[in-house]
């Protein structure tokens, strides 16, 4: 229930700043700098050096590349039907097909499943958070209409984003020497992702105007609510999986949008107040999808 009340209030918080102007106009990007430069990279040193990997755990992998792909094919096509401007495909793409596996994943598989079935839900957060360091920000590069798309400047953009980097140097550093003495220090800066992330979301979400956008919103999430988690699902069918990974893997597939995808999508102005609708309201919307998606995993007897 804590954690309900944290998502509640860290987004009304970033509301009421906005409207009562105590803040300056542009004070969500300084909070956006201290997520993607120190929180996310502390996100991967808290994780990834005490995961132990086998083969079972391959379905949480592929889980979150085959969301995105279905993602990118189906804002595509809605895009090219629509006649969407390429900002704004972009951060529908962005916002579509990543999934908020950690801040409200996390809680949601506590709350309906158990605590010891984080280390799958770990799993899902970090092959996400990769996409989102990688092909989402080949995404976003092109997408924007502030910059060229060229291999070089591809390559130093995802080479140099701080997230990427935390995520190689967790996987490779704990071989070499030991950083368990800095646990507790990556335990704290992880810990401020979420407040901080849904109090920047706050900060930029205004529903003025959110009737305009209703069909772009109505796409992006019922593919991320509905249709991603139901993809997985039939994936598992035909390869004939089931157990507790699977239902985990397909429980978090249904999360909301990853709130970072929000914050680069600010980042690259991918039509900002859109894609934020799209976090905020899928956010709002996911406490009733995901019950009814348990009722799905939980009593269906498919997986």
């Amino acid at each position: 229930m804590a954690n309900f009340i944290i998502i509640g209030l860290c987004i009304l918080a970033g509301i009421l700043f906005r409207k009562s102007k105590s803040l300056p106009k542009d004070a969500h990007k300084g909070i956006n700098a201290w997520i993607i430069y120190i929180a996310l990279p502390a996100v991967s040193f808290k994780y990834l050096p005490h995961i132990t990997w086998t083969k079972d755990l391959f379905f949480p992998v592929l889980a979150p590349i085959c969301v995105w792909l279905f993602g990118w094919l189906f804002i595509t096509l809605y895009s090219r039907i629509r006649n969407i401007n390429k900002s704004t495909a972009g951060g529908l793409k962005l916002t579509s097909s990543l999934s908020n596996t950690s801040f409200v994943g996390f809680p949601l598989i506590v709350a309906y499943f158990s605590e010891k079935e984080l280390a799958v839900a770990i799993i899902c957060d970090q092959v996400t958070f990769m996409l989102l360091a990688t092909i989402g920000v080949i995404v976003a590069i092109r997408s924007s209409q502030n910059q060229k798309l060229s291999p070089k400047l591809v390559l130093k953009k995802v080479l140099t984003f701080p997230p990427l980097i935390g995520c190689v140097l967790a996987l490779t550093l704990p071989r070499f020497i030991d950083r368990s003495s800095l646990d507790p220090l990556f335990e704290k800066l992880s810990g401020t992702v979420g407040p901080l992330a849904l109090f920047s979301i706050g900060l930029q979400l205004k529903f003025g105007g959110w009737f305009s956008e209703l069909k772009h919103i109505s796409f992006a999430l019922l593919y991320k609510l509905i249709l991603a988690p139901l993809v997985v699902l039939v994936m598992a069918l035909v390869l004939g999986m089931n157990g507790m990974i699977t239902k985990i893997t397909i429980f978090e597939m249904a999360m909301p949008t990853l709130v970072t995808a929000g914050v680069v999508a600010d980042q690259y102005n991918l039509n900002p107040k859109l894609s934020n609708l799209v976090v905020g309201i899928g956010i709002l919307l996911c406490f009733i999808t995901t019950a009814l998606w348990w009722l799905v995993l939980t009593y269906s007897g498919l997986v």
